[in-house]
């Protein structure tokens, strides 16, 4: 169906900055809104952000308002998610997801496919 390959995870310090990619393949012509998740230990999978195909509407978590950014760039097939002001409380595995929906909702059940996750470590 779709796979998604991520990349971009890493150790940063506090006040630092990271850009994730997630690489699309497969039958991507299928794939709608797009989303990023993350998973500290011992918590809920939480979302972080979402976008439309046309990349004209997207949605935050309240945490990552004002310092994360979510586009896309279909020729490529690709997501991103620009992580500026990191926070220790940021950490976490971090997962990209699609749909086969067009509203780029913030529901883990609305998404078919994610992607295998990467570590995000943000030191104090």
């Amino acid at each position: 169906q779709v796979q998604l390959v991520e990349s971009g995870g890493g150790l940063v310090q506090a006040g630092g900055s990271l850009r994730l990619s997630c690489a699309a393949s497969g039958r991507t012509f299928s794939v709608y809104a797009m989303g990023w998740f993350r998973q500290a230990p011992g918590n809920e999978r939480e979302f972080v952000a979402s976008i439309n195909w046309s990349g004209g509407r997207t949605y935050y978590a309240d945490s990552v308002k004002g310092r994360f950014t979510i586009s896309r760039d279909n020729a490529k097939n690709t997501v991103y998610l620009q992580m500026n002001s990191l926070k220790p409380e940021d950490t976490a595995v971090y997962y990209c997801a699609a749909s086969r929906n067009y509203i780029p909702t913030a529901t883990r059940s609305a998404y078919d496919y994610w992607g295998q996750g990467t570590q995000v470590t943000v030191s104090s």
